[in-house]
């Protein structure tokens, strides 16, 4: 096992994970956001160098200090050796923390299951589509709504996502979505009261993330507008414009394929492990 902290060793990395693009999606991500300030604290490690068959980028040491915060303690993985790749987690991630892995390919799972079993280990499994943008530059310009207008989410609107987001309404959920909107391209439609009624945001991976509409204010489009202006503002970082979709939300699916985006052949894998460790207090309502 390898630990990169060169430069000139990432920047190579980085490139070689491009042209293997898009079944190195998240690990380049991960990569590339490194290479360019490293906002989120991440780091690489490899099974060996020049030549690797395993990459696996995690939190720092410094970052991954709560071994129940499975928002923060986040992995990205992408093996050419299904063998490299299982000695790589073996010696490698803090199985005693409660942490997410994803990545595309079965065998991601398949090394997950098997260690987590010898070890006594809980998963819990979510399974995604991913869509990624050929050429997002070819997007047409979308006509906006007079009712509300394009702006950036802001750290005061951490509150309303935490409270509508599926995965979050806990204090680990909301530090994880105000570092994220602190960090990463993030916006939202804003209606007259300067109140958002649409938002999307990205991670450490460079995706395309949580994208949410207010229920009285969907079937006008609003995902659409955000889904557009996110892949075109990755796209002009010179990120992959790429995100993940459920598997049974078929309107976020078929809004994609409206777009232009094409579904990846492999189905990714978000593996939550030791998820019992993360179960943080509910936010008391205000």
């Amino acid at each position: 096992m390898l630990l990169l902290s060169c430069s000139s060793k990432l920047q190579m990395l980085e490139v070689t994970l491009r042209r293997r693009l898009p079944e190195t999606l998240q690990v380049c991500g991960a990569v590339m956001n490194i290479n360019r300030g490293n906002p989120a604290g991440h780091e690489v490690l490899v099974d060996s160098w020049p030549e690797f068959k395993a990459v696996l980028t995690r939190p720092c040491t410094e970052v991954a200090t709560d071994d129940s915060d499975f928002y923060t303690n986040m992995y990205a993985a992408y093996y050419r050796d299904l063998g490299a790749y299982r000695a790589l987690i073996g010696s490698t991630v803090n199985w005693g923390q409660a942490f997410c892995i994803h990545g595309f390919r079965d065998g991601v799972l398949e090394a997950s299951r098997d260690i987590a079993q010898a070890k006594g280990v809980k998963l819990d499994v979510y399974r995604y589509f991913t869509y990624c943008h050929p050429d997002p530059s070819i997007l047409p310009e979308i006509q906006m709504d007079p009712n509300v207008r394009l702006s950036s989410l802001d750290v005061s609107h951490t509150d309303l996502l935490n409270e509508t987001w599926l995965y979050g309404g806990n204090e680990h959920s909301k530090r994880f979505l105000e570092s994220l909107i602190r960090l990463f391209p993030c916006f939202c439609l804003l209606d007259t009261s300067d109140r958002p009624v649409s938002w999307i945001i990205s991670d450490p991976f460079g995706a395309m993330g949580h994208s949410f509409t207010l229920p009285q204010h969907r079937g006008r489009g609003y995902g659409g507008v955000l889904n557009n202006v996110l892949a075109k503002r990755l796209h002009a970082l010179g990120y992959p414009s790429y995100g993940h979709v459920a598997t049974d939300n078929y309107p976020m699916q078929r809004l994609q394929e409206r777009q232009g985006f094409q579904r990846q052949p492999d189905v990714s894998h978000f593996i939550l492990h030791n998820a019992a460790l993360g179960i943080a207090p509910m936010l008391t309502p205000s």
